[in-house]
């Protein structure tokens, strides 16, 4: 599948709503009175009301399925608000690598950002970040059998690490997940309908899974976060779907 950030469906352009100029505004003045930009930033996304918004012509989608919270795409919309006010190294560290420039407590971070915004973050977590990780630590496995086998030269591993999580290939999953949402059925997929397509495979194993495996492939996905350093400051909460 090919990876294009062109969107799936026309979005018209809308303004930013009033609370959501007001979380922008209280984002500079906090800022600008001394308080720490990353404090700033998550009061700031505590105020945030809208889960989907066009902004210079860009879709911005920070709620999937009405349910998983992509905090740090918020996160980049308002930066851009601010970006003379940020230090340019610890903003590229957060939006790109996931550091934060401040180590948070779990429950000083929901209570910046707010109890029902950090629950549909933990699900933006296990259904997207853990989920997309469970493919690529598969697709790792896959890779060392193949080379312990004697296989030298590299194969499309796509099918048979899709087929060993959920039971299917890629095309199909993909093909049930566009016919499902009612998208058409392209040659590529943008960046936000892949984040969609991941929560929808973390639901769709939850649903043909054992509970033994599920938790199997979830520590597994977790463990390869923590091998890579890209845990970007989660919590080690229960999933709340």
């Amino acid at each position: 599948m090919n990876n294009q950030e062109a969107p799936n469906q026309s979005v018209p352009a809308q303004a930013t709503s009033i609370n959501n100029a007001q979380a922008i505004k209280h984002l500079e003045q906090a800022i600008s009175s001394g308080k720490h930009w990353y404090i700033a930033l998550l009061e700031a996304i505590g105020l945030w009301t809208d889960g989907e918004e066009t902004c210079n012509g860009r879709r911005y989608r920070y709620l999937i399925d009405g349910e998983a919270f992509d905090w740090l795409l918020l996160a980049e919309r308002l930066c851009q608000a601010v970006d003379d006010l940020l230090p340019e190294e610890e903003k590229i560290a957060l939006l790109f690598h996931g550091q934060p420039p401040l180590k948070l407590s779990n429950s000083k971070f929901k209570a910046l950002i707010g109890s029902t915004k950090y629950r549909q973050y933990l699900n933006y977590f296990y259904g997207v970040t853990v989920e997309e990780a469970l493919v690529l630590a598969v697709q790792e496995e896959v890779r060392k059998e193949k080379r312990t086998s004697g296989y030298k030269k590299e194969h499309n591993l796509t099918d048979e690490v899709y087929q060993r999580i959920y039971g299917a290939t890629g095309p199909e999953l993909l093909k049930g997940f566009r016919r499902e949402k009612g998208y058409p059925r392209l040659r590529s997929i943008s960046l936000t309908e892949l984040k969609e397509f991941s929560y929808w495979l973390f639901k769709y194993r939850l649903k043909n899974c054992d509970r033994a495996r599920i938790a199997s492939d979830t520590r597994k996905a977790l463990e390869r976060l923590g091998a890579n350093g890209s845990h970007r400051g989660l919590a080690a909460a229960e999933l709340e779907l």
